[in-house]
């Protein structure tokens, strides 16, 4: 048994814990106090702006409109109130028994699923926080809600809560989830769809009638029953609204121009501003961006005319100013309302052959030119540890001969590649992916050559955007220029001074050996892989496509823009439709065409390189006698100096038309 003494110093223990609990609460409303009113400005939503000044749309999209608590049912605002708070009226921002049982019920759970937020939390949350769950996030929260209960009345704080609360879709507030659901503004509410909408904002896409109307009812009715033991309604009301058949709009969802372009200069300017997201989303800026709205709905409209809507196939794509690194096009999947995840940006998948441009970079700097031949044929490599590896060529098509680099680049020759990656080695390939501004973790083995170590839509398209500009460094951006809602500018983009990380003229040379998966002169063993969507360009392009079992890739550029686009299920399901890996290359086809301006693409020559006719299949220089010829490229005294002599080549009569040339050949004399 305990002695008095003891027990004395335990209650003052005890007391003194009490005292400094009361003393830390005290020093906190004091804090709130002494650091005045939050800004209530910040629910104004942020405004984008493409380059040309226009808008884009605010960061709430069209679905938007701010009401009072006079035009808002009733019951739509006791049906909120009694499933999200129903001691509203008479705590001071915190309701300290609901977290008390939260506390303890997410200690025992070790998790933070069970919430005990009130609607001034919540606001607090949607006024300047992010909604990710975190134990300094929910401190902040609570902060915050003493003080708009200190500064603001009840009244303002609930009317602040019903107009910026998600309701899905691309609703904000009561009055655009009103006009979204039913056709009718927030004032004109029966109590059943009141009840409905009220049961939303818990899980927009769970208890969305229009996703799952079970889910939905049962919220519904769990609301009308809370209503009904409250007194707020009578049983005939409750009845009524429980056998009421709601008739929904089933409208489109509302279409905001690009999503996911918004989201991710939001992202930017949040780490801008050292803010975060939300509160850069309703803090009223005024984000000045880099989209370029043509192109935006041109890839866009290219997308969604090749990838069927009923799909599970998604598609992400981006273009990139080689010049400046200004990102002017995105597009993170087929349906923003359906996945907001930005596959252009988050996602990291194998790139297959569009890596291969790398590799010969890497070949150029150790030897390689155009010209340089290697056997395609099956083949089995042993490795330095003692294992085997057999790669193997697209539908086991192999030349059986020496191919030249052009034609391995054009023909996408897998055979060709391992052996130039084993010639080159691990390192040296893994730091010229450095160079070109690759961040992601390579495997140092031999099938990185095929791309089977994975990256991003953007990375990769940045780094073909280093060839197309001459092999400067530059870094994609989205946000122009930031200012307040009063006009004063935040923040303002200072253009970087590319810095020269790829050699000018083996960038150049790469770049026309790129163009060659459009040039059926380099037809072989198989045709170039770029022969299926070569009817639809009218114009001069480099690029490299890439397919594996579960991806699909097309990469490339013109002198001013740099695209890349991914199409793929996200859950790595193997693409068993061979229509399905073309579409990336259809898509880029079709959506380069399009935003195509002059149609007078020259890729600019650096002087130390020299331009000849070539045979494709020998790397000899052409004469007369050679069934085919191409305009190649080499540096200054790596120029092949034998002709290709074809002696069994037919004469042609003069009036016989001439067989088509290279594009590079009919660039060539464009130039010279």
């Amino acid at each position: 048994m305990k002695s008095l003494k003891e027990l004395r110093l335990i209650y003052k223990l005890i007391g003194g814990i009490i005292l400094l609990m009361i003393a830390g609460i005290l020093a906190i409303y004091l804090l709130a106090y002494l650091m005045g009113p939050p800004n209530l400005s910040n629910q104004s939503p942020a405004i984008f702006y493409d380059q040309e000044g226009e808008i884009i749309e605010d960061s709430f999209g069209d679905s938007y409109e701010w009401v009072s608590l006079d035009n808002i049912d009733p019951s739509a605002i006791q049906a909120t109130l009694v499933i999200e708070d129903n001691r509203f009226f008479d705590h001071n921002g915190l309701d300290f028994f609901r977290i008390a049982k939260s506390l303890w019920n997410n200690f025992v759970s070790g998790s933070l699923k069970e919430g005990a937020s009130t609607i001034t939390q919540q606001y607090a949350r949607n006024l300047y926080l992010s909604p990710k769950k975190t134990w300094s996030r929910k401190l902040q929260e609570a902060f915050y809600a003493i003080r708009l209960e200190m500064f603001y009345s009840k009244e303002e704080i609930l009317e602040g809560y019903m107009n910026t609360i998600y309701y899905g879709h691309g609703a904000h507030g009561i009055e655009a989830a009103s006009n979204y659901f039913f056709g009718k503004p927030a004032d004109q509410l029966s109590l059943a769809e009141a009840s409905m909408l009220a049961g939303v904002p818990k899980g927009p896409t769970y208890y969305s009638p229009l996703n799952n109307l079970e889910n939905a009812t049962n919220r519904q009715q769990l609301i009308l029953k809370r209503m009904l033991d409250n007194e707020l309604i009578s049983e005939a009301d409750y009845t009524a609204a429980i056998n009421e058949k709601l008739n929904y709009q089933k409208q489109a969802p509302v279409e905001e121009a690009a999503s996911f372009f918004k989201d991710q200069a939001l992202k930017e300017a949040a780490q801008i501003l050292n803010k975060d997201v939300e509160e850069v989303k309703l803090g009223g800026y005024r984000l000045h961006t880099t989209l370029n709205s043509d192109y935006q709905q041109e890839m866009e409209a290219a997308a969604a005319q090749t990838i069927d809507e009923k799909s599970d196939l998604e598609a992400a794509g981006i273009s990139i100013v080689p010049q400046t690194g200004e990102v002017v096009a995105m597009v993170g999947g087929i349906d923003y309302h359906t996945s907001s995840y930005n596959r252009a940006v988050d996602a990291k998948r194998m790139p297959g052959s569009t890596f291969k441009p790398i590799l010969y970079y890497a070949a150029l700097e150790n030897g390689y030119t155009a010209s340089t031949t290697l056997t395609s044929e099956a083949t089995s490599f042993q490795l330095s540890d003692g294992s085997t590896y057999q790669p193997s060529n697209f539908n086991g098509y192999y030349a059986d001969a020496p191919i030249t680099l052009a034609q391995a680049i054009a023909l996408s020759d897998n055979i060709y590649a391992v052996k130039t990656a084993l010639y080159i080695g691990g390192d040296r390939f893994i730091e010229a992916a450095k160079k070109f501004g690759i961040k992601s973790d390579l495997n140092s083995v031999p099938s990185l050559a095929l791309g089977t170590s994975s990256v991003s839509v953007i990375e990769l398209t940045n780094a073909y955007a280093r060839l197309a500009n001459g092999g400067k460094a530059v870094t994609p951006y989205l946000i122009e220029e930031i200012t307040d809602a009063d006009g004063k500018s935040l923040y303002s983009h200072k253009p970087e001074e590319g810095k020269a990380v790829l050699d000018e003229k083996k960038a150049f040379i790469l770049t026309q050996l790129l163009t060659g998966m459009f040039d059926e002169t380099l037809n072989g063993y198989t045709s170039v892989t770029g022969a299926n969507v070569n009817n639809q360009l009218t114009d001069i392009y480099a690029g490299k496509s890439g397919t594996t079992d579960f991806d699909s890739w097309m990469v490339g550029y013109s002198p001013v823009i740099s695209t890349g686009i991914w199409v793929g299920y996200d859950d790595h399901r193997e693409m068993t439709n061979v229509a399905e890996t073309a579409f990336s290359k259809e898509i880029w086809a079709n959506y380069m065409e399009k935003i195509d301006q002059d149609g007078k693409n020259v890729f600019s020559m650096p002087s130390g390189v020299v331009g000849l006719p070539v045979d494709p299949v020998s790397g000899l220089r052409a004469d007369v006698s050679c069934e085919k010829s191409r305009i190649m490229f080499y540096e200054k005294g790596t120029e092949p100096l034998g002709y290709c002599h074809n002696d069994e080549a037919e004469q042609q009569d003069e009036e016989i038309d001439k067989p088509d040339r290279g594009v590079l050949e009919k660039w060539f004399e464009m130039l010279f």
